[in-house]
């Protein structure tokens, strides 16, 4: 099946990253990001090094001398591909991007049933083609936002894209009251997820195991409450419960609210 609705929240943010890019002078892509060691157009960068393995075009030869930030050879791999374009400006960086879109777009708008439903390694372990493009929606729209709140241009922080990035990190929710946090058996944990993307939510710890439903939970041992732009910067490790501790609050059990904060972090 093709999976046009993938492809049009891909468009989306590919679209609105571009729009963006358009705006900035070379000094806001040169602006430090939110993650160590990178700028603003290393951002984008990285997201043109992922579209060009998802089209299999040949990797980046170049390699970048190390560095505290890199941590592991998938992070060392990113890096090859960031620091390849360093040395180019802004401006030739969202070129690069803009055609990479373009291709990746007609690639995915003519391509069959069987293209899609490719076994591949995606970042949460095998899947298809279909599956990676689920994933690539948040990565994309996540690294946008990121490069938005560092120049102060806000946009697109709503809508299918955000949803959907909302809905992807929420499954892993469950790890991180459970497992991480440490919440007792019985226990719920209540979210509070205000504008731009409103969202309430629980988990219950059972049988040793969380499990999220939507909506409020009268019975909840602790109440987190935070935007969705918080929550989004804290599941992505940019941010930690003490660096945000005045965009969140909680109720009920404050020490148990403060564990689940400080595990917050769901990324690879």
């Amino acid at each position: 099946m093709i999976p046009t609705d993938l492809i049009d929240l891909l468009e989306n943010t590919w679209t609105s990253t571009s729009a963006l890019g358009a705006q900035l002078t070379e000094t806001q892509w040169k602006m430090p990001s939110e993650l160590p060691g990178w700028t603003v157009q290393d951002t984008l960068s990285h997201l043109i090094g992922g579209e060009r393995m998802m089209q299999r075009l040949p990797p980046s030869t170049h390699v970048a001398a190390s560095a505290d930030h890199i941590k592991n050879p998938i992070g060392a791999n990113n890096e090859n591909d960031v620091d390849s374009r360093r040395s180019s400006s802004g401006a030739q960086v969202l070129t690069e991007w803009n055609d990479i879109v373009a291709l990746r777009l007609h690639t995915l708008r003519n391509a069959d049933d069987a293209y899609f439903a490719v076994e591949t390694m995606t970042p949460t372990g095998p899947g298809t083609v279909a599956d990676f493009l689920h994933i690539r929606i948040m990565d994309c729209w996540l690294h946008e936002q990121e490069m938005r709140r560092i120049t102060g241009i806000i946009g697109n922080e709503a809508g299918g894209c955000a949803k959907h990035a909302l809905n992807r990190l929420i499954r892993t929710i469950p790890i991180v009251v459970g497992k991480r946090a440490g919440a007792p058996e019985g226990a719920t944990v209540a979210f509070n997820i205000t504008a731009p993307v409103p969202h309430s939510l629980h988990c219950t710890i059972t049988n040793g195991r969380g499990a999220v439903s939507d909506g409020p939970a009268t019975d909840a041992l602790t109440t987190i409450s935070l935007d969705s732009t918080t929550f989004f910067q804290l599941a992505t490790g940019r941010v930690t419960a003490d660096d945000s501790k005045h965009k969140w609050s909680a109720t009920g059990d404050t020490d148990l609210a403060y564990r689940v904060v400080s595990q917050f972090n769901m990324m690879i």
